[in-house]
């Protein structure tokens, strides 16, 4: 029987790809750190702020997200939205999610023989 930590960091790994994709999906609408981590949490990617913020800042540097700050309330926010070069990373990285899942069908279709 495999261990539950054995399934977890499997698990783990197949969703830190997953995450980067969601996040630049979920900000084609602008929105902050923690109305996104709740995002995609009611959407199943369940993501730790420790993760998510980091995330964040790297894939700003990157040039896939940009940023700025909403003063308007008491509580100052930092909004991220997904930019062109963002959109165009992320239509590649959709159409190769797309490509790993129809030859994962195949492999799995094609099992039996």
């Amino acid at each position: 029987m495999v261990s539950e930590e054995v399934l977890r960091t499997h698990l783990q790994e197949l969703r830190r790809g997953t995450i980067v994709v969601a996040s630049l999906v979920a900000l084609r609408r602008p929105d902050y750190g923690y109305a996104l981590l709740q995002r995609l949490a009611v959407h199943g990617f369940s993501v730790d702020a420790n993760t998510l913020y980091p995330l964040l800042r790297r894939l700003e540097e990157q040039g896939l997200l940009t940023s700025e700050w909403n003063t308007d309330e008491s509580r100052p926010r930092k909004f991220y939205r997904t930019s062109d070069d963002g959109e165009a990373v992320l239509t590649r990285l959709l159409d190769d999610l797309s490509a790993v899942q129809a030859s994962i069908t195949q492999l799995i279709e094609g099992a039996g023989r």
